[in-house]
């Protein structure tokens, strides 16, 4: 973490500011790609992420093709300059009409559809038998982990994909149309247990021996999780890859069948870009037996995780000159000061630190002057891209890129009042 090119960030653009580093980027993007396999990766990077146009462009330049999960999302990545043949649209959307129109447009161009659900596939099913299109297919497969209850995607408590009860329907329906699922693919949450990702390897070549004879890549999902903090343990991309390689050579002696594996990680690719650089522009205590609290000029309008999932982020207290008075991730800085880091919404959720039952948890640090910047690390992925940020009429952040080069690069510039308002009739 570079404290005097972040100082230098906010001096020059304001904050709030979402800060990102493209040598990580590039090198995450390289650990992905060289993940072991047995005969051919396709890794797709789950945009939800974070759609920055310029973030999309570094990412795509290294390879990695695209996860849409929605058809904005498909339509920002083609316009960000990736064909539509290196995009699959794997989303909760069932277009009819003129939508339906547009998706068909996209899909002769080269898109793949992911189908979700028997609707999906009814709409879809004459215009893909008429043009011999292949599908590929979502499953739900009854099982999964994800670091909270909203990021399992697996589940009986979770709807994403085409859940195994409903299988038999829709495979007879597809062979009424001629309709051939190339592509088999299961995602089970984001940032679980890497046990359970493994166990959902075997789950999912299982579900292909048994379901689908004409598929030809397997989509194992991402999810893979992130260690933001020094308690926490990154997924072993090195051990994961080893084992679906292993799994998948079993596949081929079983059945004499090759396939082409797929992964779709966000979070992988980007959390540890991304940095959010705030200012502390008051402090606060609640009496003897309260707390004490840095009020920060960005809070749950730039970084709503620990809201949603009581998710936990590194902190860093940065000088107005630029020096480094204190980092979750070193050692060598002690603490004194407890307190909370809070933003400036009228929301007594707006907190970068909260328990799982939505309290404020005091965290240890060095204690910032009032004017000085509060780093907050491990928000390259669902922070810009997910967070509530017109909520009290405060304005979306700009986004500032530290290219590889060390030059500061603007790729969002900050919003205005005048256009939070501009549809308002």
């Amino acid at each position: 973490m570079d404290s005097k090119i972040m100082a230098a960030a906010a001096k020059e653009y304001g904050t709030p500011l979402y800060f990102y580093n493209e040598q990580i980027i590039i090198d995450n993007c390289k650990t992905l790609m060289s993940m072991p396999n047995a005969f051919g990766l396709t890794v797709r990077y789950a945009m939800k992420a974070n759609s920055n146009r310029s973030l999309l462009k570094i990412i795509s330049s290294q390879g990695l093709k695209i996860d849409a999960s929605s058809m904005n999302e498909a339509i920002r990545a083609h316009l960000a300059g990736i064909p539509h043949n290196d995009i699959i649209l794997t989303s909760q959307e069932a277009p009819i009409n003129d939508e339906l129109k547009a998706l068909e447009e996209m899909i002769k161009q080269g898109l793949k559809y992911n189908i979700c659900s028997l609707q999906q596939l009814y709409n879809i099913g004459d215009f893909a038998s008429q043009n011999n299109v292949t599908l590929a297919m979502r499953v739900h497969p009854g099982l999964g982990s994800g670091e909270s209850a909203t990021r399992n995607t697996g589940d009986n408590y979770s709807c994403f994909g085409m859940h195994l009860s409903d299988i038999d329907k829709a495979l007879e329906y597809a062979k009424s149309k001629g309709l051939v699922f190339d592509l088999v693919h299961v995602h089970i949450g984001s940032g679980g247990d890497p046990a359970v990702w493994q166990s959902n390897i075997d789950h999912e070549l299982n579900i292909i021996e048994q379901y689908f004879p004409d598929a030809e890549a397997v989509n194992f999902g991402g999810g893979f999780k992130v260690a933001r903090m020094p308690d926490e343990k990154s997924a072993n991309i090195e051990e994961l890859g080893k084992y679906a390689k292993q799994r998948i050579e079993e596949f081929y002696k079983r059945t004499g069948r090759k396939l082409k594996m797929e992964i779709e990680p966000g979070n992988y690719v980007i959390t540890l870009s991304g940095f959010i650089i705030t200012q502390v522009i008051d402090k606060k205590r609640t009496g003897e037996q309260g707390f004490n609290f840095i009020i920060l000029d960005g809070g749950m309008e730039v970084n709503t995780r620990p809201l949603l999932y009581a998710a936990r982020h590194p902190f860093y207290v940065v000088s107005k000159s630029g020096d480094l008075l204190y980092s979750d991730l070193d050692k060598n800085f002690k603490g004194t000061y407890k307190a909370v880091p809070v933003g400036r919404c009228c929301e007594s959720g707006d907190s970068q630190s909260l328990d799982s039952e939505g309290q404020s948890v005091p965290r240890i640090m060095a204690e910032p002057e009032i004017g000085d910047y509060f780093v907050i690390g491990g928000t390259g992925a669902y922070c810009s891209s997910m967070s509530p940020m017109n909520y009290n009429s405060h304005v979306q952040a700009p986004e500032v890129l530290s290219t590889k080069e060390g030059k500061l690069k603007v790729i969002r510039k900050l919003q205005t009042l005048e256009q939070i308002m501009e549809n308002e009739i």
